[in-house]
């Protein structure tokens, strides 16, 4: 089956390099330049990829993927025009899994798209969602905290709790590690990929927002600890 990728870029030469270096690999392409065609295209397409610029007439891409991860769980690739670290993190907290500072190679671009996407195909295979498999198990219970594998839920107190794509998969990870120690550098590789392009403040980013969401205490976490000099655990 094709995979389908949404592009969101305004500047008219790029959308075209892009959608075209994006068809010659093979990818079903559909590409807007504004971030309210960026809602409807996403909503009638539900692409496995969107690649989404964060400077867009109309709605910025923050808002266009604040929306969206509302509505679907599809890998978000955001591109932005400056190398600022608030613009990565902003990006990451409205739900993007990944991005990219312009100017950049086609071919890191390229790479981060299959990136995504492998990482799309696995969640896929793992949840059960493929017809040649079966779920792993249906539900992780840790005392008051429950984590629903085939619904891809997770509750607190049987209360739901949103977490963002990155932040359920990296609990899962924890969940199904628990009381190992598990390296930022491990969790990077698992979680993000293996050719993933970034650092290790990625992780500790992503797990101090999970603290936040399923501790009692995030200053004094019992459930997610640091392990001095190694990584984190996960106690349940």
């Amino acid at each position: 089956m094709t995979e389908s990728i949404l592009i969101v870029e305004d500047e008219l030469s790029l959308q075209e390099t892009l959608a075209y270096s994006l068809k010659k690999e093979g990818y079903a392409v559909e590409a807007v330049g504004d971030g309210r065609s960026a809602l409807e295209s996403a909503r009638k397409m539900k692409p496995d990829l969107i690649v989404l610029d964060i400077m867009l007439p109309e709605m910025d891409g923050f808002e266009v993927a604040r929306i969206l991860r509302k509505e679907m769980t599809t890998a978000i690739l955001m591109l932005t025009a400056r190398d600022d670290e608030i613009d990565r993190v902003v990006g990451l907290e409205v739900g993007a899994d990944d991005y990219l500072t312009k100017p950049f190679s086609m071919r890191e671009l390229l790479a981060r798209v299959k990136a995504q996407l492998r990482r799309t195909r696995m969640l896929r295979e793992e949840m059960g969602q493929n017809n040649n498999s079966e779920p792993k198990h249906e539900t992780l219970k840790f005392d008051n905290l429950t984590i629903n594998i085939t619904r891809r839920e997770v509750t607190l107190n049987n209360e739901p709790i949103q977490l963002k794509p990155k932040e359920y998969e990296l609990l899962l990870f924890f969940a199904e590690h628990k009381g190992q120690m598990l390296s930022r550098e491990f969790m990077l590789e698992r979680v993000w990929g293996w050719d993933y392009i970034g650092d290790s403040r990625t992780v500790d980013v992503h797990i101090r927002w999970l603290r936040q969401r399923i501790e009692k205490d995030a200053s004094n976490p019992v459930r997610i600890v640091t392990v001095r000099g190694g990584g984190y655990r996960f106690e349940g």
